[in-house]
């Protein structure tokens, strides 16, 4: 059986990433990351839930809070104010610097170890923050940089399924695939209800508005 890790934040799009490549056959290992974010516990909370939920193969919590010592993003940095005011054209300052590089090197550890021929990662590029780590074209280089560095023979793909796709096709795709989306968080500030008013928050109601669809998960917006 062939195997993929995927890299399972809790949120919306990571989540129906994962249940895409479990769709297409693969055996899955979830990663997911702690790096002392706001929602840290809750997003852990939802990661568990889905990994009950897929049946995973294995599942690994990795504690990189390194990248909060880092800082420079209101997602670690509680002195620096989330934005509620809607998107922008410049990268707001919940872009965690090299966020998605850092994951996607541990992650080609990790399949390398579990003997994974793919990475699936839920970025999104055309609906999203526009942090430029989500890119198809950094996401390839990245693909490239890993291979390079590997053993030779072992190769691994590194798939980004959403990437193209706006915010209702992905809630659309993850109704296809019957994923529980109330199991889901995609709220940079709060654990208990979301804002509804930060950008992620804003992009998945949009997303649900515009697939015609209910989010079962509760705001206080």
């Amino acid at each position: 059986m062939k195997k993929a890790l995927c890299i399972i934040s809790g949120g919306m799009d990571s989540v129906t990433s994962a249940y895409i490549a479990k769709n297409e056959g693969y055996d899955i290992v979830a990663l997911h990351f702690d790096y002392n974010q706001r929602t840290m516990n809750k997003e852990k909370e939802c990661f568990n839930k889905i990994c009950d939920e897929l049946k995973v193969v294995k599942k690994e919590i990795l504690d990189v809070s390194f990248i909060s010592q880092i800082g420079a993003n209101a997602l670690t940095d509680w002195s620096l104010e989330i934005p509620k005011y809607g998107l922008s054209d410049e990268v707001p300052i919940t872009y965690v610097p090299f966020r998605n590089g850092i994951f996607l090197s541990i992650a080609a550890a990790l399949a390398e170890r579990e003997k994974c021929e793919a990475i699936f990662i839920g970025v999104v590029e055309e609906d999203s923050s526009g942090y430029p780590d989500c890119s198809q074209d950094f996401i390839k280089s990245m693909e490239k940089s890993i291979n390079l560095g590997r053993e030779t023979g072992i190769k691994t793909k590194i798939l980004t399924p959403l990437v193209h796709l706006s915010k209702a096709q992905i809630v659309q795709k993850a109704f296809s695939l019957k994923v529980p989306l109330q199991y889901t968080w995609s709220c940079y500030e709060r654990e208990d209800l979301a804002c509804g008013v930060c950008d992620s928050c804003r992009l998945r109601l949009k997303g649900f508005k515009e697939a015609h669809k209910k989010d079962l998960i509760k705001y206080a917006n």
